[in-house]
């Protein structure tokens, strides 16, 4: 049945999981619903959880073969299905047609996208409405945004007055991933501070330290030559390389944990990273082992010394090398 996104967080606090769910809409926002569900699944007992890449090559008797097959440890199972573009073509929709019709027991099928629009309801939509709960998650229309933005800082501790709030919306402009990203600062920057309009002012004011979180989160995704110009422009605007070195080890040393946890997901959880930073550490993990990102860690104590004159060397020279081995680990040879 379709549910609005308001009844979201009391389905989750619920103790009983539908046969399937189809989680559509706003990428972040549809992100995040898909890490709450799992949270939800890991508290009601789900130890097993199989992800299914489903893009133009992913062939979909797989869909069927994991609902055929048994649990190793008879326990439940999330089939986690993640549809590239949104679209399921012909024989997807078939595939999931058939499987919502005769559901494997014990076994939760999730089913995402976060590209969508009417066109790409079916058949298949219409049978996952009968069996199961649909959410489209859109954005927050003009006049939704103040509020948005006010849930979006109390969920993350912090508190802001209304005329912090219009000031942050009209900071954004609209763009849901931009007040997420803004909000995820203030969490750092602002601490325990309650947020009023002077405060923001101050905090976002503070230019050097909102661009070392764009650096580092296009080097951790592999962007390099972005990250390089943000590099680069902070040096030309005469911003202190230690402010941003902090910074820079701060998300190294974040890394390392995420690196050496049993578990990243709960790693994850308990550093409060919203989905979209938590997918992108866990791809910058994935691109090199954890030697990698000790001798980045290493590095960048280093060029920490060089900026406050302890060490001799050119710091901003290293700082470069530093951003481009995170960025793509076989320029690690930079940091010999």
């Amino acid at each position: 049945m379709p549910m609005q996104p308001a009844q979201w967080h009391k389905h989750l606090a619920g103790d009983r999981m539908a046969p399937v769910y189809l989680l559509v809409g706003e990428e972040l926002l549809v992100l995040e619903a898909a890490d709450a569900l799992r949270a939800m699944a890991r508290r009601l007992g789900y130890a097993e959880r199989e992800v299914l890449e489903a893009d133009s090559r992913f062939d979909w008797d797989d869909l069927a073969r994991s609902s055929a097959g048994l649990s190793l440890f008879a326990t439940l199972r999330l089939i986690d299905l993640r549809l590239a573009g949104g679209r399921a073509g012909k024989e997807g929709g078939a595939a999931i047609t058939d499987y919502v019709r005769n559901p494997a027991p014990d076994t939760t099928l999730l089913i995402s996208a976060t590209e969508w629009s009417s066109k790409h309801e079916g058949a298949w939509t219409k049978a996952v409405d009968q069996a199961g709960i649909q959410v489209v998650f859109n954005a927050p229309r003009p006049n939704e945004w103040g509020q948005w933005i006010g849930q979006r800082l109390a969920s993350r501790g912090l508190q802001a007055t209304p005329d912090a709030v219009a000031m942050l919306a009209e900071r954004v402009e609209g763009n849901l991933l931009a007040a997420a990203q803004e909000i995820d600062k203030l969490v750092v920057l602002a601490g325990d501070r309650r947020l009023d309009a002077a405060t923001l002012e101050g905090l976002v004011a503070d230019s050097a330290r909102f661009d070392a979180f764009k650096l580092t989160d296009a080097a951790f995704a592999g962007d390099g030559g972005r990250a390089l110009r943000i590099l680069a422009g902070l040096r030309a605007e005469g911003d202190e390389l230690i402010a941003l070195m902090g910074w820079l080890v701060n998300q190294l040393q974040l890394a390392m944990r995420l690196a050496n946890a049993r578990d990243f997901g709960a790693q994850a959880k308990a550093e409060r990273l919203w989905p979209a930073r938590e997918q992108l550490f866990r791809k910058a993990l994935r691109r090199a082992p954890r030697e990698h990102w000790m001798a980045c860690l290493a590095r960048a104590a280093r060029i920490d010394r060089m900026a406050k004159g302890r060490e001799q060397g050119d710091p901003w020279l290293e700082a470069e090398r530093l951003v481009a081995a995170i960025a793509e680990p076989r320029a690690a040879a930079a940091l010999a």
